[in-house]
């Protein structure tokens, strides 16, 4: 029997909280993605990989997009998105990362940037 990876019953409680709390910069993203805004795509948000959640997925490309607060440049935290990013990245998904600034000064950029993994 095939384990299955994808948006877990384990993590749906999580992934419905972290849908409700995004970040400003979350939310700003999401904006240009929701909906196959950027190139026809189709793309989810809170996805579940394994006992991960991914800010958001894209399941045609296999590619992933964190949007990292400062949080995650504490030692610790970033061990355990390193740890994190090992693990779904042997799945054959590609995980992109953007800062929260990133997001709220240059979208643009940071849409260029994703449209980069679309192909």
């Amino acid at each position: 029997m095939r384990t299955r990876l994808h948006n877990t019953l384990a993590t749906k409680d999580l992934r419905k909280r972290l849908r409700a709390e995004m970040t400003e910069a979350e939310k700003v993203l999401w904006g240009a993605l929701r909906n196959r805004k950027l190139s026809g795509e189709k793309f989810t948000r809170q996805h579940g990989i394994g006992s991960f959640v991914a800010d958001f997925y894209c399941s045609k490309y296999k590619l992933a997009i964190e949007v990292d607060g400062k949080i995650h440049f504490r030692k610790d935290i970033a061990e355990r998105d390193k740890n994190r990013t090992e693990y779904i990245s042997s799945w054959e998904i590609t995980v992109i990362r953007f800062k929260n600034e990133e997001v709220l000064k240059d979208l643009n950029a940071v849409l260029e940037e994703i449209k980069k993994y679309l192909k």
